[in-house]
């Protein structure tokens, strides 16, 4: 098929790139490199068919329509989006206009030629988990930032599409992901910086009294996820979950990296308010609807991601993880 992937430079981004080129589709990707990097789908401009990487916004109507005139997707997976919660609450105008309007463009687009828009949403729409089997689909949602707001907002308008015009859409809400490609700096998720810093032999910082837990998912899972749900009719105007199905706080979080080699520090939380106490993922609708359901556990993940690391900074850009 022909596939568009926004964000595909993006971290999760180019593991989505990497399954569909693997499965044979013809790929097109844009990423307008705020958060993506070239140096992430480097390794896969060999593949014959990566068809052609754009470097453009999509917030850029014309590109877009250029883009949807010239070739007949089948499917487009959305990933383009601002995506760091304390950069939205800093700057809550960037983030709507990234991940809403945004979406709303591309929306449009995919209503003209009528192709199947798979949208990533994220598990910080939640409130936190109340029921002992994790978060399901139709639990509360709480906007606690502007990019859980943005995310809620463009969702919205995803299945509105759906209903009101017959456009196959599907809304997805990984949780915590992790794994080779995420940065390791402040703009990472907590694992990669917490195996960046142990490397690096320096402390391991968590923001407050690091009680809060995470429904951690490796980042070949949730691409295998993200992929099989835009291939599948079942999930057509389905918000659908992935995760590990357990949660970890970032205390034992950290004593499992540290393994007691660095030590652990506790800091002020930046933005406290938009926190979630507890996440932990319910994907009994993943497995029922598209047959999904996590391979890699978090011990295993970790041993990769750390792995990747160290290759990284030693200046081995290889991408096959073992």
């Amino acid at each position: 098929m022909n596939v568009l992937v926004t964000g595909g430079a993006g971290f999760i981004g180019r593991w989505v790139v990497q399954r569909l080129l693997n499965e044979g589709h013809y790929v097109w990707v844009i990423d307008d490199l705020s958060n993506g990097r070239v140096e992430n789908i480097r390794g896969l401009m060999s593949y014959s068919n990566l068809m052609e990487f754009i470097q453009g916004d999509m917030k850029d109507r014309q590109l877009i329509k250029d883009l949807f005139s010239s070739t007949r997707f089948d499917v487009c997976y959305h990933l383009a989006a601002s995506i760091n919660v304390q950069d939205s609450i800093d700057d809550p105008q960037t983030t709507f206009m990234n991940d809403t309007v945004g979406t709303f463009y591309v929306l449009e687009a995919c209503k003209k030629y009528h192709v199947k828009l798979v949208f990533m949403s994220t598990c910080m729409v939640y409130d936190q988990a109340v029921q002992a089997n994790g978060i399901r689909e139709t639990d509360p949602t709480k906007p606690a930032s502007p990019y859980a707001g943005a995310k809620i907002a463009a969702e919205n308008m995803v299945l509105s599409y759906y209903h009101a015009y017959g456009l196959p859409t599907v809304v997805l809400r990984p949780f915590n992901t992790y794994g080779p490609f995420q940065k390791t700096n402040g703009e990472g998720g907590v694992v990669a910086i917490f195996l960046n810093n142990k490397l690096e032999e320096r402390p391991l910082q968590i923001y407050g009294n690091g009680t809060q837990t995470r429904d951690l998912l490796y980042v070949e899972d949730c691409a295998r996820f993200v992929v099989e749900a835009g291939f599948s009719d079942l999930s057509n105007g389905e918000i659908i979950n992935a995760g590990l199905g357990e949660d970890i706080s970032v205390n034992e979080l950290a004593e499992l990296i540290a393994n007691e080699q660095v030590p652990i520090e506790h800091v002020e939380h930046i933005h406290l308010q938009s926190e979630i106490a507890k996440l932990t993922c319910n994907y009994d609708k993943a497995k029922q609807l598209i047959g999904w359901e996590p391979k890699i556990s978090l011990q295993e993940g970790i041993r990769r991601t750390e792995n990747w690391i160290k290759r990284y900074r030693q200046g081995d850009h290889y991408e096959e993880i073992i």
